[in-house]
């Protein structure tokens, strides 16, 4: 039976999708709108939806111990009870024949990519009994600092494992994957308003949306609240959709701007600039001219003195050193887009304000020098006064979730000596300032951690443990990764299928898939409303899995106290108790349970005081599935936004006591701190949004393309690529083709080297090469190649590789022509703008 794209999509809001197939576990099949089938009884269980950063609140229908359908949760208040292509995906990525499905150990000590692990399955006890002893031999070496842990995706239980274990067993290296996903998107909201954190949008008010790189209706965050509410979004608001590629929010969008990756701080300056000399700045948030007259004129300084400010600090400063000449006509020749249509969207937006969001994503500024452009595209919501206001930039709720309880007393002479130990990914390093929160060292450089376990900088790692992660495949500068596992002593990764990262392990332990087979809770916001949903245990594993996060943490510390370090076990024992009756754990799924309820009880018991849903109980949160907080109120940090001036920030205070505090740890100054971290600013530069000009790997006469990637509406951050469904609807991206991996030329540039659509190509950057299939489309602009991220497994399974057995990967694997060059101020890796340039030749 064959469903059409257009059911296929229509299915995230209206119709499920039916599990069937065969290999001992049920098929899967997509039901065609309208057919007749005789009623299933089942049961609807709540659940959350981890295929994206999204976080949805959704429910799975459940027949006869199998889910069967998806759907979002009708009591969510964020997602109005949508979700997207993604959740159902999931239905198939549970039952995955390539699954993981017991516990596996390496018999082939040569590691490689065209090393044959030699995988041999065998007990959970021998498992965790291997991985003891390793733990152990390190404790007795009084070197548990070489132990690493390696966070990928993961849910709020996620601290047991990541934070507890590994420092209660001596190390500091719980290394998340925070870097490499957004932290350069951070940076320019912490550095104008003091926020560190993923922004809400108040969709449902704005009047224009100005979308640098997101494609909201696909991807980014809130994509289900998104697609929900964008037909009143292109009712009542003006879309401009910044991006080189035509998006499928682009598509819709009223202007598509085809900006050339990596300049869009020439257009976030060139429209402060038309705001101002044009006078259209809020002057409710902002200020005015004390005698209302607008002195910003092209190329003028003004005086300081002339200008007060209510709500902002440092407009003028930001005037006089860098906007007074970053004219339309001057961005226009920068970023390839007319100064006619700056100046037009300049207005446009202004005039919306406050009801206007300048919507900032990682494709403005997970590059080289994208600080500087995150903190210009952010500026701008403050520019208008649409910062914490009425259809504008919200920072959101906040979810009262508990934590795990302190670890302190368990800690022996042995690991609070081992975690003392500088961080193994660098940070905090000259090179690395790595600003979280304007503390030096305060992030995580997560790609870096390749580099500094092959140079043992600052020391060796012995041993590690991976979950929900897969660097060999995901992370720029892969072949460093896949250098960095062959080296590594002792590995384990924790999993549901054989990733790229697998093939280097000594130990494989099968995980339970998120959204079906496992306790835990999220937490996120949308629509104005912060959220906490639970994720529950609704079906019985096929196979021999375990939570990742929490029975394997629990296994482990039970064999650790069987050899004499009791510390990890007594703690969880003693400190996690089930809130309602007061008992301890007694294995692994009563830990897991109880450390759920604990955690969540400040939303499910009715004796804690709370804004928001009221629930009766832990299993009224259980059913119910999520409990939504009261809305977010406007304006709520305009009398102080947590800066060191407490105003909105174009001149950052904030931003220069993080870096002069960086440049003295290191005896220098900032301007040194500058050309250490790429930047070209100087002086009161370094304080300021600016325009900073592309940091681009390779020489245009060799490399003549810039190329950029794009996120797909299906891809479960490449965890979706070993399903049918992925494979088979990959076309509902703009430019993609089903069952294939093609590399988007424009027509004008392919003509010029002899390339048409449908020949294999070889796609070569300065550090290596990969193959795909050429697509000839205007949807991008000349001068550039974009190819969505996803496809290139050589592992993972039989539909994410063209062929598993013998490594051949579908396609190619972006992250192996990407190179590993970071956006060092906030530790983030640098993966668009144009990081680097290729050049194209038929395969």
């Amino acid at each position: 039976m064959k469903m059409t794209r257009r059911g296929f999509l229509q299915a995230t809001a209206a119709t499920g999708l039916l599990v069937t197939v065969g290999t001992g576990v049920p098929a899967l099949k997509a039901l065609a709108e309208g057919e007749n089938t005789a009623p299933i009884e089942g049961k609807w269980l709540s659940t959350t939806c981890q295929g994206c950063t999204s976080w949805c609140a959704a429910r799975a229908y459940v027949v006869d111990g199998r889910v069967i359908k998806v759907s979002g949760n009708p009591n969510s208040k964020s997602n109005n009870g949508k979700v997207c292509p993604r959740s159902h995906i999931a239905i198939q990525q549970m039952y995955d024949p390539d699954r993981v499905k017991v516990p596996m150990k390496r018999t082939n000590p040569k590691k490689g990519r065209n090393e044959d692990p030699k995988f041999v399955p065998i007990s959970w006890e021998e498992a965790i009994d291997t991985i003891t002893d390793k733990m152990m031999e390190l404790r007795n070496n009084h070197e548990p600092e070489k132990y690493v842990l390696m966070r990928g995706r993961y849910s709020y239980l996620r601290d047991i494992i990541y934070d507890a274990t590994t420092k209660v067993f001596g190390s500091p290296n719980g290394i998340s994957h925070s870097a490499i996903c957004a932290e350069a998107e951070k940076f320019g909201p912490y550095f104008t308003e003091a926020f560190w954190d993923y922004r809400d949008y108040d969709l449902d008010k704005t009047r224009y949306a100005l979308l640098w790189g997101a494609d909201p209706i696909a991807s980014n965050r809130q994509v289900p609240h998104a697609i929900n509410i964008w037909g009143k979004v292109l009712d009542q608001a003006t879309v401009v959709a910044i991006d080189p590629r035509l998006s499928a929010t682009a598509a819709k969008a009223n202007e598509w701007m085809p900006v050339i990756p990596g300049e869009d701080g020439a257009l976030a300056t060139a429209i402060a600039h038309v705001i101002l000399t044009e006078g259209l700045w809020n002057k409710e948030f902002v200020g005015d001219f004390n005698d209302g007259i607008n002195l910003f004129k092209e190329g003028e300084t003004v005086s300081e003195e002339s200008f007060t400010e209510n709500y902002s600090y440092g407009v003028v400063k930001w005037w006089n050193l860098e906007l007074k000449d970053r004219t339309p006509e001057w961005a226009a020749e920068k970023a390839g887009v007319p100064a006619e249509q700056i100046i037009r969207v300049a207005r446009g937006f202004a005039n919306a304000a406050p009801n206007a969001i300048s919507w900032l994503s990682p494709g403005a500024c997970m590059q080289v020098r994208g600080g500087y452009s995150a903190m210009a595209a952010h500026a701008l919501n403050g520019l208008v006064g649409a910062a914490d206001n009425v259809g504008g930039t919200l920072r959101g709720a906040k979810v009262p979730s508990g934590s795990i309880p302190s670890y302190d007393d368990y800690l022996d002479e042995i690991a609070k000596k081992g975690k003392k130990n500088k961080k193994i990914d660098q940070r905090g390093y000259k090179e690395f300032p790595a600003l979280k929160e304007g503390k030096s060292g305060g992030g995580v450089v997560t790609n870096n951690l390749a580099d500094a376990m092959l140079n043992k900088d600052p020391y060796e790692v012995k041993m590690a443990i991976a979950y929900w992660n897969n660097f060999a495949f995901s992370c720029s500068g892969t072949q460093r990764w896949e250098k960095a596992l062959e080296e590594l002593p002792f590995f384990v990764h924790i999993t549901t299928n054989p990733a790229e990262m697998t093939q280097y392990a000594d130990i494989v332990l099968p995980a339970a898939m998120h959204m079906f087979e496992k306790w835990a809770f999220v937490k996120s916001k949308a629509n104005k409303v912060a959220y906490a949903s639970i994720q529950q245990r609704m079906v019985e594993p096929l196979w021999d899995v375990r939570i990742d996060e929490s029975e394997v943490p629990w296994l482990i510390a039970e064999s650790l106290a069987k050899k004499g370090f009791p510390n990890l076990f007594n703690y969880f024992k003693t400190e996690f108790k089930d809130p309602e009756t007061g008992k301890a754990p007694t294995n692994s799924m009563e830990f897991t349970i109880y450390s759920t309820k604990m955690m969540t009880q400040n939303m499910w018991d009715p004796s804690k005081e709370k804004k928001g849903d009221s629930l009766n109980g832990w299993q009224d949160f259980v059913d119910k599935g999520v409990w939504n907080s009261a809305e977010y109120p406007y304006r709520k940090k305009w009398e102080d936004f947590g800066t060191k001036t407490k105003k909105f920030e174009f001149y950052s205070e904030t931003l220069k006591k993080a870096l002069e505090g960086h440049a003295e740890k290191h005896n220098t100054d900032v301007n040194d701190i500058m050309q250490t971290t790429k930047y070209l600013a100087r002086g009161e530069m370094a304080f300021i949004p600016h325009y900073e000009e592309p940091f681009r790997w390779g020489d245009s006469s060799e490399f003549p393309f810039v190329f950029f990637e794009h996120r797909s509406r299906l891809n479960r951050e490449a965890r979706s690529a070993n399903t049918l469904w992925y494979q088979e609807f990959k076309d509902v991206d703009p430019g993609d083709e089903a069952w294939d991996d093609v590399a988007k030329i424009n027509p004008a540039d392919a003509g010029k080297i002899g390339i048409k659509s449908g020949d294999t190509i070889k796609i070569t950057s300065p550090i290596g090469s990969i193959t795909c299939t050429a697509k000839l489309w205007e949807g991008v602009r000349p001068g550039t190649v974009g190819k969505c991220f996803g496809q290139g497994h050589w592992a993972y399974g039989k539909i994410a590789a063209l062929d598993y057995g013998k490594r051949t990967p579908r396609g190619g694997n972006n992250n192996e022509i990407l190179p590993a060059d970071y956006e060092r101020l906030s530790g983030s890796t640098a993966r668009h703008g144009g990081v680097t340039r290729v050049k194209i030749e038929k395969a």
